[in-house]
């Protein structure tokens, strides 16, 4: 994971392995018959089994003890005034280890999951119900559940759910990363939601995310609450998913937290069917779909969401932009992901929308983040943070002003494809904007060359309302003279030739491939 923690907590002989690989080799007993996308379910749903049986059963061991006293530790009530899901006897992870070896076990665990959903309706239509299907080996379904049986997924000390909802965040990341380009439906790095979390500081009021994929946005609001010492019921959580089985995930991760949240009674799409139509949130935090072509647009042309201007058909950024501000509530805040195109593309009328949305004074910081960073996409990518009310009294009144920060080289690699963003770096950028609005203790804001500046809307205006970092910070201090060069020119051009080969190399894979079909080149 970004920070780097890892935990030893496995009671078997790899005893030295963390929670999270532990968990992932787990999965890999599962993938010689089974891709990605189907092996996530059957094992994230096993964890989220053993995770709300471990925290029924510390419960039910205290109930024991104060049964002299009148507690019923077989009343679900006991376990739903403490915030605990109710698990009847049939699907508690002790009665499905004894039965981990029956031949009947796939049908055991789906009997335990309809169970567990009759008797928290919260969960109704949520958990994955199909381990007894043909497809499913039994023998890896028995090992599975054996290796999961011996990892402790709570820390009964503290009582702390970190880790497992550690291990789950870190689950899903690693299959978005074996999913490729599909999993990026349902998973936002974890970097790029801290900064987003980091940036608006959601410690109270209403926190919504139209396209919520998985609950990482609300996930990590409710850890920036609890790590600032304040009350999780302070926030309230509001989402909604067109994916089902996204919406599953999220529901799952939700409870696994123990976060309340409203993710409507279903999934559905947001443009076509807004499930929280009259909702004025005080922050919002989302990831939509880059560039996305179907949405529905055509049917939606006379919408009261397009108060800047009518998107275009083939491209719902600015769809989203305004959604997102349709839903502020007077003094919210908006951070969300957009591809880089949203800070200048002029096609389909989508520059005059901007132009209006700046001349609203509704851009309150631009981000330009390093690339690499999303397992869906190589397509470059941006934070936008809109503020409904500048003059807020809480922070400095920033009106006609936009702050714009160029974390372009900023991250490491983790690997040839994919880069991450450390937790210092994150904290200088939201550090900047915090200084910049003037939040208590926050330091004092100044212009960095190369890093961030803060702008006029009469100098976005004089750069035809172009909201790229680049065009605004310019470069650092000795930028060109850093590296000589014939010590650039060498790196470069060595960087070229490594890029050469690889096009190479690809290029002679795609006649092969092609040449196995038929059609040589």
């Amino acid at each position: 994971m970004a920070n780097g923690k890892r935990s030893a907590i496995s009671k078997n002989k790899d005893a030295t392995l963390s929670l999270e690989a532990a968990l992932w080799m787990a999965a890999d007993k599962l993938r010689n018959n089974m891709d990605a996308a189907e092996y996530k379910h059957v094992v994230l749903g096993l964890i989220f089994l053993k995770y709300i049986s471990d925290a029924f059963q510390e419960r039910h061991e205290q109930l024991l003890k104060e049964e002299d006293q009148g507690a019923d530790p077989e009343h679900p009530d006991e376990y739903l005034s403490e915030n605990i899901l109710w698990v009847p006897k049939e699907a508690r992870w002790s009665y499905l280890k004894a039965n981990a070896r029956q031949p009947k076990i796939g049908k055991l665990v789906d009997d335990a999951m309809v169970a567990i959903e009759h008797e928290n309706k919260s969960l109704k239509g949520v958990l994955p119900k199909d381990y007894a299907r043909p497809g499913l080996d039994m023998q890896a379904l028995s090992g599975l559940i054996d290796l999961i049986s011996n990892i402790e997924l709570r820390d009964k000390e503290t009582g702390s759910t970190d880790f497992l909802g550690d291990a789950y965040e870190y689950f899903l990341e690693q299959f978005a990363s074996a999913e490729g380009k599909k999993g990026g439906q349902f998973y936002t790095p974890s970097c790029v939601v801290k900064t987003l979390v980091e940036m608006l500081a959601p410690f109270k009021g209403r926190v919504y995310d139209p396209c919520c994929g998985s609950g990482s946005m609300f996930v990590k609001s409710d850890k920036f609450v609890r790590a600032h010492e304040g009350n999780r019921r302070d926030i309230s959580v509001y989402g909604q998913e067109s994916n089902y089985t996204t919406w599953r995930l999220a529901k799952m991760n939700l409870a696994i937290r123990g976060i309340e949240g409203n993710l409507g009674p279903e999934h559905a799409d947001s443009f076509r069917r807004d499930l929280h139509k009259d909702l004025k949130a005080d922050y919002i935090l989302a990831n939509p779909p880059f560039n996305s072509s179907e949405w529905g647009g055509g049917e939606l042309k006379n919408d009261v969401r397009w108060k800047y201007g009518t998107p275009p058909a083939g491209n719902a950024n600015f769809a989203w932009v305004q959604h997102f501000i349709y839903h502020l509530a007077p003094n919210g805040l908006a951070g969300f992901v957009l591809a880089n195109g949203s800070m200048s593309s002029n096609q389909s009328g989508e520059g005059e929308i901007r132009r209006n949305i700046i001349e609203a004074d509704l851009v309150d910081c631009m981000v330009a983040l390093p690339g690499q960073l999303f397992y869906s996409t190589q397509i470059p990518a941006c934070l936008w943070f809109l503020a409904r009310n500048k003059r807020d009294s809480r922070f400095r009144d920033r009106r006609g002003e936009t702050l714009f920060i160029n974390a372009r080289k900023l991250g490491y690699l983790v690997d040839r494809v994919h880069r991450l963003l450390t937790d210092e770096e994150i904290a200088r950028i939201a550090g900047t904007y915090h200084a910049w609005r003037g939040d208590a203790g926050a330091g004092k804001y100044e212009d960095v060359p190369g890093f961030c500046m803060s702008a006029t809307i009469d100098t976005i205006r004089g750069s035809s309302y172009v909201l790229t970092p680049g065009r605004y910070v310019g470069e650092e201090k000795g930028e060109a003279d850093e590296e000589p060069f014939e010590e650039k020119m060498r790196r470069l051009t060595a960087r070229l030739g490594d890029q050469f080969q690889e096009s190479a190399r690809l290029e002679a894979e795609i006649r092969t491939n092609l040449k196995g079909l038929g059609y040589e080149i």
